[in-house]
């Protein structure tokens, strides 16, 4: 299975890499098990995706959480929150 990922803002200066095609195993198939998976890179993953910081994220450009699920062809995107005055 085949996904698209894609980071953000000042989540793709920390990671270092504006997007990614990524094979997930079977058995990934939310948006949870994708951060677990990406955790187990290290660093500067695992301190991204360790849920001290709020990351927000979208499943082929439809807003969701770490309970969406992700299936082959997604395009994932990860973004830190917009603020604004």
């Amino acid at each position: 299975m085949m996904a698209k990922i894609l980071y953000f803002a000042s989540l793709a200066e920390t990671l270092g890499l504006k997007s990614e095609q990524l094979e997930l195993p079977v058995d990934c198939q939310s948006v949870a098990e994708l951060v677990a998976l990406l955790r187990t890179r290290g660093e500067p993953f695992d301190g991204t995706f360790d849920g001290a910081t709020r990351v927000l994220v979208a499943v082929n450009q439809e807003m969701g959480d770490s309970d969406m699920p992700i299936g082959d062809g997604d395009e994932i995107a990860f973004f830190p929150p917009v603020t604004g005055g």
